[in-house]
């Protein structure tokens, strides 16, 4: 009522000091309203929304895109090539979620409750599949079962068939695409699943099998049951990797959102068309989010509840039956490890993979600058949020680092596509106001720079930052930050003198994460490249689709090497429990 009597009064008859004090009174009220939205006007809070807004560019741009008038196009895409390309993803997320959830839970399982030779080994090697590429699987089995290959080339000499004697299913479908991407894949399920099963205990499970229940039903009602939320989970990521992937289907020639994105963008020209397609493919990254999300409120820590303090295995099998545990669980270290590696590793010995390494140092040369701007740029972005967490626990700090993180759940086609766009205009732009303001007479300033593939790896690559970050910052006492403040430090001077150093360690491991994770990335790198920048892996993609895979093992080799990292690291994590 105040608010409204002061808004009346006659223009004219307002003096300076009643304007002033109806502009005080506005402010305050604007103030209390921002504060009981839980919103604070801190710098770390607009650090955190500038981080958010630039993580979200390529969103915004896709769905302007698919809110733009383009009935016409959309009716276009739906008449030809839409509905294939929805069919093949799903069976593909659906063929590939399958056979990662079987073999990680099954493994899983077996290493939680049984007692077997080789558990030991078995707990911590079936991880291994992750440090090895989808892509480079594919090369690698494509090659391993050709025709010219050695699998059949061998059976061809032990039954004395010729080629038309046989059938042999082929690896370049769907159902090979699914086989390798389950293979490489199943670990996000087996981690999660596992911990699952590790922190239900042992009282639910014997109890059952006191009640006459026999292992395979205990196993059903009552294990299953209480990891579902981390298996959920575990598929959920199994699921967004597929989605995303590009190296694979393209190379078996599986015709997906990704692969129709980069052919449309890049071979068609079809710029429109490209971010249409993005956009439908948006709604199944929103889905896959949406569903992790949801599992994670039911996941839990991942710790064994006290009352599993004996190491009696759960389910106490007969000779035969921990020979079969030995071979299900030995399956898929082979198929998804340990064959595609030895062949890598035969072809990369060669002398005709050693001949070919002449120009090798320029491609790891480009590898190495790329990954150190993303992870350079990727860490301080990661130290803003996680310092903006720290200081503010307003409900917009917290959006605006849910927005900032969902970077990983991007494919890169559909990242690349949702910059390229909006970058377009502003490159124009620039471009423009250079060459009439300044006399500039070359192209265009951004577009087509590694600028902005840095920009687009570290929106990518952010998450797995931030989330290294703020576990390092859960571990500092929050005393520290109130002493230095209680001293008169101001927030920089407390970032850069206490946190940063604490934050040592927590830094190195997010940046070689993230210098890792972008020495590997496909999609986007092809997309987004200057004309004269060649990595490691976008070299070993061109070489393997002209079929010179012996040429290319030796890069294939070292991208292998730089994902045993991460994967080692997990590994020790997952012993101390912290994982």
């Amino acid at each position: 009522m105040q608010l409204g009597r002061l808004t009346q009064l006659p223009r004219a008859q307002a003096s300076p000091e009643a304007v002033a004090s109806r502009a005080g009174f506005i402010a305050r009220g604007a103030w209390r309203l921002r504060e009981a939205a839980g919103w604070r006007a801190d710098r770390w809070t607009v650090g955190a929304l500038a981080v958010a807004a630039l993580a979200a560019l390529p969103i915004m741009a896709i769905l302007f895109a698919a809110l733009d008038s383009g009935g016409d196009a959309v009716g276009h895409l739906a008449a030809t090539v839409l509905p294939r390309y929805v069919a093949n993803t799903a069976a593909l997320m659906g063929l590939a979620g399958l056979t990662a959830a079987v073999i990680g839970t099954g493994c899983a399982w077996l290493v939680s409750a049984a007692q077997f030779p080789g558990r030991r080994l078995f707990s911590w090697a079936l991880v291994l599949p992750l440090a090895l590429p989808a892509y480079i699987a594919a090369y690698l089995y494509a090659d391993l079962l050709d025709f010219s290959g050695p699998v059949q080339a061998g059976l061809r000499a032990i039954t004395g068939w010729e080629a038309g004697d046989y059938a042999f299913p082929s690896i370049r479908s769907l159902g090979g695409g699914a086989f390798v991407l389950g293979l490489v894949l199943y670990p996000y399920v087996y981690l999660l699943a596992r911990a699952g099963f590790a922190a239900q205990g042992r009282t639910r499970f014997l109890a059952a099998r006191s009640l006459g229940a026999g292992p395979w039903r205990a196993f059903r009602t009552v294990a299953l049951p209480g990891a579902r939320a981390g298996i959920a989970g575990g598929l959920a990521l199994v699921l967004m990797e597929v989605l995303a992937d590009f190296g694979v289907a393209d190379y078996f020639a599986i015709p997906t959102f990704s692969t129709g994105i980069f052919r449309t963008w890049l071979a068609m020209g079809d710029k429109a068309g490209a971010l249409k397609l993005a956009a439908f493919m948006l709604v199944f990254v929103i889905a896959l989010v949406v569903l992790e999300a949801r599992t994670r409120r039911g996941r839990t820590s991942g710790r064994a509840v006290p009352d599993r303090a004996s190491d009696a295995p759960l389910v106490a099998l007969s000779p035969l039956g921990k020979a079969l545990a030995v071979i299900a669980c030995a399956i898929p270290l082979l198929l998804g490890f340990a064959i595609p590696v030895g062949w890598l590793g035969w072809l990369a010995a060669s002398e005709r993979a050693l001949a070919a390494t002449g120009s090798l140092a320029e491609y790891a040369q480009g590898s190495l600058w790329l990954g150190l701007g993303a992870a350079l740029v990727c860490i301080l972005a990661a130290l803003l949020l996680a310092f903006a967490q720290a200081r503010s626990s307003s409900h917009t700090t917290r959006a605006a680092i849910r927005v900032a993180t969902l970077g990983y759940a991007l494919p890169g086609a559909l990242l690349a596509v949702g910059l390229l766009a909006p970058l377009g205009l502003l490159d124009g732009a620039l471009t423009r106001f250079a060459r009439d303001t300044l006399g500039y007479s070359g192209g265009l300033i951004l577009t087509g720079t590694s600028a902005v593939l840095v920009y687009a790896l570290a929106v990518r690559f952010l998450t797995v930052a931030y989330n290294t970050l703020e576990s390092g910052m859960a571990a500092i006492p929050p005393s520290l930050d109130a002493a230095a403040r209680s001293l008169g430090a101001g927030p920089a001077r407390v970032l850069a003198r206490i946190y940063a150093p604490l934050l040592s360690p927590s830094l190195a491991a997010a940046a070689a994460l993230v210098f890792i994770d972008t020495l590997r990335e496909l999609p986007a790198t092809l997309i987004l490249r200057p004309f004269n920048l060649e990595t490691l892996a976008t070299r070993t993609y061109r070489l393997a689709s002209d079929e010179r895979l012996v040429e290319a093992s030796v890069p294939a080799l070292i991208l292998l090497v730089a994902g045993l990292l991460p994967v080692l690291l997990l590994t020790r994590e997952k012993r101390r429990g912290r994982a």
